[in-house]
């Protein structure tokens, strides 16, 4: 059995991000018309001020010790009332369908409890049927979903609360 890990990320570890940010982005060519540059990368701009913003958190995964992928929390919230969202999600191709996705999740939402939305464009397949096994798992069938369209792609979003962990009993 792996050792997944799931730490936050010190801004010295923000290039690492970055440089797995070309995968991210290379998988998501498959769906969206991104191009390479000339130089052969694709060229990568978050958002404005995305690193600096304070709700922006960023992780790294790893298992057994090697780095397996990255994960941002942020708050760009698209419906009413949410807290946090999953910004950018990767996990390497090695690791995947191993539980390391599922496992990051769940720990996400152990350590930040409140008012969630996840969304994946609905031509991402695997995304779809990733996310459309994991909610109903991780939040015992109580969420919604929502259709709408971001950066003009159709999207499904999960809306969910994560309640805060009750401290376990203390037996004596």
């Amino acid at each position: 059995m792996s050792r997944i890990e799931l730490h936050a990320a010190h801004r010295d570890e923000l290039e690492t991000i970055e440089n797995l940010m070309q995968f991210y982005v290379y998988d998501f060519s498959e769906w969206l018309p991104l191009k390479l540059g000339e130089q052969g990368l694709f060229n990568i701009q978050p958002k404005p001020g995305y690193w600096q913003q304070p709700a922006t958190r960023p992780f790294l995964i790893r298992v057994d010790g090697e780095l397996a992928g990255f994960v941002t929390v942020d708050d760009d919230i698209h419906v009413a009332d949410a807290e946090f969202n999953i910004g950018y999600f990767f996990v390497s191709r090695r690791f995947r369908g191993q539980g390391v996705a599922k496992f990051v999740v769940s720990a996400l939402l152990s350590r930040l409890p409140g008012q969630w939305q996840i969304f994946h464009i609905d031509a991402n397949q695997p995304a779809r049927l990733f996310w459309a096994h994991v909610i109903p798992a991780l939040t015992q069938g109580e969420f919604t979903t929502h259709q709408l369209a971001v950066s003009g792609y159709p999207c499904t979003l999960y809306r969910f609360e994560r309640p805060p962990q009750s401290p376990p009993a203390h037996r004596s």
